[in-house]
């Protein structure tokens, strides 16, 4: 009896951790739906599959991808765009951002590190505005939801916010701003400590029992992670489809004009989606009637307030600092929304 009593504790805790994961929301949300309105049941399980399907070779090569960097090593590249003349270091960081296979808690060591070291505010805000918009996964996953020609826009995106980011910081230095961005900060060891800086990748990662389990672990664990979270996506966008209707969308952030895009980025914010999450509802109020370019907005604001994201920052860096990465971010992606909505 003494050991039943003291094994409720653990017990009660893997039950509550195990219904907050997104295969709990997903019940959840059908079996409300079988409640509520029965008829409507198969119609959304058979959008949630179909689309779950065609995304699946996106996710195949996106978890290839992602524990092939992982594997090798290859993020020990990233800390070389640190190196050289300030506007060189600018260029590269806004472009390995978006090429970076860390995890938003990895981040923060790197960046800390690198501040520490001297490497220029300019340079690591470039990396931090591109950095949360994309990756070879996110790239993948957008495509498969919303088209290759998204993909690139965001892509291109992200990169150009990391430009204009990094060079605003870099005239704001220049006028005496930031002289003093790093908060005093303690690295605590959640994926390690970031690359070490004479690291090399290892290309043939195959001919190292341990870069291979890493591997293994690596495509496991990251595909489950997309699976879950994309099922939830495509079950959430069965339902956008099916009971919002089409019009409010349309009146909110519908239209050619700069302030849907606006509202969509102001939206976006606060209501992060992560990065795997976004495309296939985005997709959803794209049918219903948001313009491509809110779509855009809402996008690039919501992972630029990521809560790892804005974690990593708020951690790091002194409170003006912060301030200047969120108005970036929402600057950015009101100009990539703008942009966008004028090239399709």
């Amino acid at each position: 009896m003494a050991e039943t009593t003291q094994s409720l504790p653990g017990g009660w805790s893997r039950l509550s951790a195990a219904l907050r994961t997104p295969w709990a929301v997903i019940g959840v949300i059908l079996a409300l739906v079988a409640l509520l309105d029965s008829g409507n049941l198969a119609e959304v399980l058979r959008f949630a599959i179909a689309a779950l399907a065609h995304t699946a070779p996106y996710i195949a090569v996106a978890v290839l991808l992602l524990s092939y960097l992982k594997a090798t090593g290859a993020e020990v590249l990233v800390a070389r765009a640190f190196e050289g003349r300030e506007t060189r270091m600018i260029f590269l960081a806004a472009l390995f951002g978006g090429l970076a296979p860390f995890c938003s808690c990895e981040v923060i060591p790197f960046i800390a590190g690198l501040l520490a070291l001297g490497a220029p505010l300019s340079a690591v805000m470039a990396f931090w505005l591109s950095s949360p918009l994309i990756d070879p996964p996110t790239l993948l996953i957008t495509a498969g939801a919303l088209g290759w020609p998204f993909a690139v826009a965001k892509a291109v995106a992200a990169v150009g916010l990391g430009l204009f980011g990094g060079f605003a910081v870099r005239a704001l230095m220049h006028g005496g701003a930031f002289s003093a961005p790093l908060r005093q900060y303690t690295p605590a060891g959640c994926c390690g400590s970031g690359p070490a800086p004479n690291a090399a990748p290892q290309w043939r990662f195959w001919r190292d029992g341990a870069r291979r389990a890493v591997f293994r672990s690596e495509f496991l664990s990251n595909g489950l992670f997309l699976l879950k979270w994309l099922a939830l996506a495509y079950v959430l966008e069965a339902l956008l489809v099916s009971y919002v209707p089409a019009d409010l969308i349309a009146t909110l952030v519908g239209g050619d004009g700069i302030v849907p895009i606006a509202t969509a980025a102001i939206v976006g914010m606060p209501a992060y989606l992560n990065s795997y999450v976004a495309p296939p509802l985005l997709a959803g109020l794209m049918e219903q009637g948001m313009s491509a370019g809110a779509a855009m907005a809402f996008m690039i604001a919501g992972a630029v307030s990521s809560i790892p994201a804005m974690a990593a920052v708020w951690s790091l860096v002194r409170p003006r600092v912060f301030a200047t990465y969120l108005g970036l971010g929402v600057t950015g992606a009101v100009l990539s929304g703008i942009l966008f909505q004028m090239l399709v």
